[in-house]
């Protein structure tokens, strides 16, 4: 069992390896978020948002769905620790 679990992980690690070979090199300019997606929130995102801080915008409002989502999951972990490592009373016996 501990066999197959080895190979699937090792499959799994190859397989992650092997999608980020086609990702551009990390910071390139040319890359396609650089080029169009960057831009386009520098020049917009006060029009369209009417927040002056560039960040907040794109967390809170073109990004909302997905950052509400990311805080779901990371206070779900959290009540799942407290859950897990909570002391629990033993019964008194009579």
């Amino acid at each position: 069992m501990r066999f197959i679990s080895f190979i699937v992980t090792v499959l799994t690690g190859a397989l992650l390896i092997y999608g980020t070979v086609d990702m551009p090199n990390w910071g390139d300019p040319n890359s396609p978020a650089s080029k169009h997606v960057s831009p386009r929130y520098i020049t917009k995102t006060e029009i369209e948002t009417a927040t002056p801080n560039m960040v907040t915008s794109v967390l809170a409002d073109y990004r909302g769905y997905d950052t509400l989502g990311e805080t779901t999951v990371i206070f779900t972990a959290g009540m799942s620790c407290i859950l897990l490592l909570r002391r629990r009373k033993k019964k008194k016996a009579r």
